[in-house]
C-alpha cells in the first residue's frame, strides 16, 4: 500500500517543530500534522506571513509561530533559547528551510547564503535544541545532493561561485550531517534517531523565490510540467517525521524514475555523502563557524 497522509496515525500530545513551516512542503507538513491533531511550531522568517500560514491551517489553535533567519546565527540562538525558556519539549524538529540558487549573497555572519542558511542554521539549531528533543530529528536534503562536495578551499564562493553548484554543496552538506548526526547519537545510545528525506521535484516557491534570469523561467516551466504538487513532495518527510517504522539513519524520497516524484521509500544517498571522515571534518568545521557543539559523542 502507498505511504500517505491517511497512514498517520493521532499526533495528540505530540510537538513538531518545523522551520519554513509558511509555505511549501513545510505548509504542507504543518497542514497534514494539525489536521491529525499534534501540536505544530511554526518557525519562519516572517512572522506576518508565518500569521497567514497558520490562519490556513485547519486547526489553526494547534499551531504557533516563531521567528528566525536561518542564515542569521543570532536569531537561530534566540529562538533555541527562548524555547528553553518557555520549556518547550520538541517531539521531532523537522529541518526543512531552505534557499536555493540566489546570485552569490553572504549571510549576516560573512557565510555563504544557501550554506549559511540551509546547512549552518540548522546544524546549530539542532545542537542548541537536541537535548530537548525527544523522538527524531529529519533534514531535508534533495536530489541535487548528489553533484555536491564541500568547497573547504572555497567554502564562501569567493573564487568562482555558481548558483547550482553552491546550492548542491548545501545539500550534500545535510546529508553529511544527518547520517553523521546518527552515528553520533547510536555511539551514545540515545534513542533519538536522525533521519533524511528528500521531496523528489515538487513544486514550491523555492525554485522561483532563488533563482534569477534564464534558471528561475525554466524552473517556472519546470513546476508547471514536471513537478509533483507540494502536498505529494511533503510525504517523504512526513514519512520520516511519524512513521514508527521509519529508522534512525534512513534517507527516504519518493519511489518513482530518478526519484524526481512518487511515493515514500528508502532511497540512497550518493556514496560520497556516506563517507564518515569527511563528515566529521565537516561536523569540526561547523562547531567552528557556528561556535555550537553538540552533547553527544563523537562517532566512532
Amino acid at each position: 500500500m502507498r505511504w500517505n497522509e491517511e497512514r498517520i496515525a493521532d499526533q495528540g500530545g505530540r510537538t513538531f517543530l518545523i522551520t519554513g513551516a509558511n509555505s511549501g512542503l513545510g505548509f504542507e507538513m504543518s497542514r497534514a500534522l494539525v489536521a491529525k491533531g499534534a501540536r505544530v511550531i511554526m518557525a519562519v522568517r516572517s512572522a506576518e506571513k508565518g500569521r497567514a500560514a497558520r490562519a490556513k491551517l485547519p486547526r489553526p489553535e494547534l499551531a504557533e509561530v516563531r521567528t528566525v533567519d536561518l542564515a542569521d546565527l543570532d536569531t537561530v540562538r534566540r529562538l533555541a533559547g527562548d524555547l528553553r525558556r518557555d520549556q518547550v519539549d520538541i517531539d521531532v524538529l523537522v529541518n526543512n528551510a531552505g534557499v536555493m540558487m540566489p546570485p552569490r549573497t553572504l549571510s549576516a555572519q560573512g557565510h555563504e547564503l544557501q550554506f549559511a542558511a540551509n546547512h549552518l542554521g540548522h546544524f546549530a539549531l539542532t545542537g542548541l535544541l537536541l537535548d530537548r528533543v525527544a523522538d527524531r530529528v529529519v533534514t531535508v536534503s534533495s536530489t541535487l545532493h548528489r553533484p555536491g562536495k564541500i568547497h573547504y578551499d572555497d567554502l564562501d564562493g569567493a573564487g568562482s561561485y555558481s548558483p547550482t553548484r553552491y546550492y548542491s554543496q548545501s545539500k550534500f552538506a545535510n546529508v553529511l550531517f544527518g547520517l553523521e548526526l546518527d552515528r553520533r547519537l547510536r555511539a551514545a545510545g540515545s534513542p533519538v534517531r536522525s533521519l533524511l528525506a528528500h521531496p523528489g521535484y515538487s513544486a514550491t516557491n523555492l525554485q522561483t523565490s532563488g533563482p534569477t534570469g534564464i534558471m528561475k523561467a525554466f524552473m517556472r516551466v519546470g513546476n508547471a510540467v514536471m513537478a509533483q504538487s507540494a502536498a505529494r513532495g511533503a510525504l517523504s518527510q512526513l514519512y520520516a517525521a511519524v512513521d514508527p517504522d521509519a529508522r534512525s539513519g534512513q534517507f527516504i524520497g519518493p519511489d518513482g524514475i530518478g526519484e524526481h516524484r512518487g511515493w515514500p521509500t528508502v532511497v540512497q544517498p550518493v556514496d560520497a555523502a556516506k563517507d564518515p571522515a569527511d563528515a566529521q571534518r565537516l561536523w569540526t568545521l561547523s562547531e567552528q563557524l557556528t561556535g555550537v557543539q553538540f552533547a553527544v559523542a563523537r562517532s566512532r
